[in-house]
């Protein structure tokens, strides 16, 4: 298994067939689905035949793409996933930024920091353009993350889902970060060189 990317206290690595009872487990707690299917556990079946093959076929694209296990570094614990990859098939410009963690690691401060990286990965080293996030209007947390990641609101929308959950009525947000924006706040956050 590739490591895709580390930060002070996470591993990002490619996901693996073997990783479908981890898989299983993060969907199967009904409070990291609320915002999803309104608590309803994805079935293992799901997990092994569907939502892990597609996961693992992302990884045939060009480096950068997919979804990416995220481990504790200092003893490996398993916390969840992030997700980047291009909006459009095979093209950069535009990646979707996306994570899901295990209930004991909300509040940590583990989102923002996969976020972060992958956001600064993203513009500084994979030609993306333009990152994309959304989630619920009523998902504060999942909000939150994203702009501590630097993602500003740009709007709300209604979309027609098979089965309603509680709060879709006030639709869903989509947050965004161009890399021009993301420049402009890195070069005004360096210090002045000295003596001006």
């Amino acid at each position: 298994m590739s490591t895709f990317l580390t930060t002070a206290r996470l591993a990002l690595r490619e996901f693996t067939a073997a990783d479908a009872p981890l898989l299983t487990e993060l969907d199967g707690d009904p409070a990291v689905m609320r915002y999803l299917t309104g608590g309803r556990p994805t079935p293992a079946a799901e997990i092994r035949d569907r939502v892990l093959p597609r996961m693992l076929a992302a990884y045939r694209r060009p480096p950068g793409w997919g979804w990416w296990a995220a481990e504790r570094r200092h003893d490996g614990m398993f916390l969840g996933w992030f997700e980047f990859r291009p909006t459009t098939d095979g093209d950069p410009r535009e990646v979707e930024l996306g994570y899901r963690l295990r209930r004991a690691a909300w509040g940590a401060g583990y989102a923002t920091e996969g976020a972060r990286a992958l956001v600064d990965k993203g513009f500084a080293e994979l030609g993306v353009v333009r990152i994309v996030a959304t989630t619920m209007a009523v998902n504060r947390g999942s909000r939150r993350v994203m702009e501590k990641a630097g993602l500003a609101y740009v709007r709300t929308f209604h979309q027609d889902w098979p089965e309603a959950i509680e709060g879709a009525e006030h639709g869903e947000v989509e947050y965004a970060l161009t890399r021009r924006e993301w420049r402009d706040r890195r070069s005004s956050a360096s210090p002045s060189p000295a003596g001006r």
